[in-house]
């Protein structure tokens, strides 16, 4: 499924823009320019014998014991690259985007990617961004807000011993 397409029909605003494949989130906001905070990353899930599907800043990284208590499971875990191309067929490897509702799958925000007013993620390819408003994806994606994210420390540059 084209997440164009799937947007397309629920009639919000989006914009499309291609970019240069990046290895993390954190480089496509680089890339494209715009604060970390408000670049979606997703990440799949596997709660016991389910998935889920995790959004947050590209600046955080996954709290897994918050998280678990969000889906009610004894504990969670990050979703194989394997198990992440069964649920997500249609996208190209590495292209995650942030919508669990059209694969089946409940997803959890991080209420800090809430605060946004614009958010930036991957479509169905890695060169594929797309741009719409918060509220739109809340309202498209109905998803979890819960506090499921830890702040990533910034790498501080290293110094060479004399």
């Amino acid at each position: 499924m084209s997440i164009r397409d799937y947007l397309h029909d629920r009639y919000v605003w989006f914009e499309v823009f291609l970019h240069t494949p990046a290895p993390s989130a954190t480089r496509r906001a680089r890339s494209v320019r715009v604060s970390g905070h408000q670049v979606a990353k997703a990440v799949l899930i596997r709660s016991g014998d389910r998935y889920a599907l995790a959004v947050l800043p590209a600046t955080c990284r996954i709290d897994l014991e918050r998280l678990a208590q969000v889906l009610g499971g004894p504990r969670v875990r990050i979703a194989t690259e394997d198990e992440v191309e069964r649920v997500f067929g249609d996208c190209e490897r590495g292209a995650l985007p942030p919508f669990g509702r059209p694969y089946g799958l409940k997803t959890v925000v991080d209420s800090g990617l809430a605060l946004a007013p614009v958010i930036v993620f991957v479509g169905n390819a890695r060169h594929e961004g797309i741009r719409m408003r918060y509220r739109d994806y809340e309202a498209v994606e109905a998803p979890v807000l819960a506090r499921i994210a830890l702040t990533i420390a910034p790498r501080r540059p290293s110094r060479a011993l004399p």
